[in-house]
């Protein structure tokens, strides 16, 4: 056990939402929308309040042994998933950016494609201009995550963007320095019991990711614990500012 609670961060109600205003979530791979952020997308959108979607990766290192369903079929069934988890959510999903890098190996800084990755999501938001940008903590352990939050802090340098970073696999994995560490970070949680039903609608569209599973011919493949899930199945979710 470490330290550093989750569960004893102070709580926002559910009309603190709003205020961040219109709302970028970049998630690393389809389902850390619905599992990190789902009950704020909903607030968002309950409150009218614009929100848009950035994948990260392609997704599809999940199941990497299936023949039945080869990468491009691996590929485009997690896609139609999140796209169905985010419409469930209130999100259009028409103006979706799909940066299509390598599930599991998602380029960090010097390393080949994140300059163009940078380029193309500073673009992207300069164009939707939101006033927040959700994004996986910075040390959440998992290698994707860390290099998505490194691809934003790139992507938002000198725009006048909040970064608000949710929580995935620190509530499972995290190492007391993959914590935030005292003075680092502003944590709260955020009071979603008002939508977590529809939370938890988005986060059974990741079909392919749940058990019993669609991809049935791998057996080294991923599936989300219910141990893992129930961290996602409480009435408010995690976030940090710096």
């Amino acid at each position: 056990m470490t330290e550093f609670s989750f569960d004893l961060l102070p709580v926002r109600p559910a009309d603190f939402a709003p205020t961040l205003g219109p709302t970028v979530v970049v998630a690393p791979h389809p389902d850390d929308e619905s599992l990190g952020c789902g009950g704020l997308l909903a607030l968002l959108r309950r409150a009218d309040v614009p929100v848009h979607a950035v994948l990260v990766s392609d997704g599809t290192m999940s199941h990497p042994h299936s023949v039945k369903f080869p990468p491009a079929a691996r590929q485009a069934l997690r896609e139609m998933e999140l796209r169905e988890a985010l419409t469930l959510l209130g999100v259009d999903t028409d103006d979706l950016l799909l940066l299509g890098l390598p599930d599991s190996a998602v380029p960090g800084p010097e390393q080949q494609g994140f300059a163009e990755a940078v380029a193309t999501l500073r673009a992207y938001l300069q164009r939707v201009q939101p006033a927040t940008v959700l994004v996986p903590w910075r040390r959440d352990p998992h290698p994707d995550h860390r290099a998505t939050s490194q691809l934003v802090a790139a992507a938002i340098e000198g725009l006048p963007i909040q970064r608000v970073e949710y929580v995935v696999w620190a509530w499972e994995r995290a190492a007391l320095e993959d914590l935030p560490q005292p003075g680092e970070a502003i944590g709260w949680r955020l009071d979603i019991d008002s939508v977590l039903p529809q939370k938890q609608v988005a986060i059974a569209a990741h079909r392919s990711q749940l058990a019993p599973g669609i991809i049935d011919d791998d057996p080294t493949g991923f599936l989300l614990s219910e141990q893992m899930l129930a961290h996602f199945a409480q009435p408010f979710e995690v976030y940090l500012e710096s």
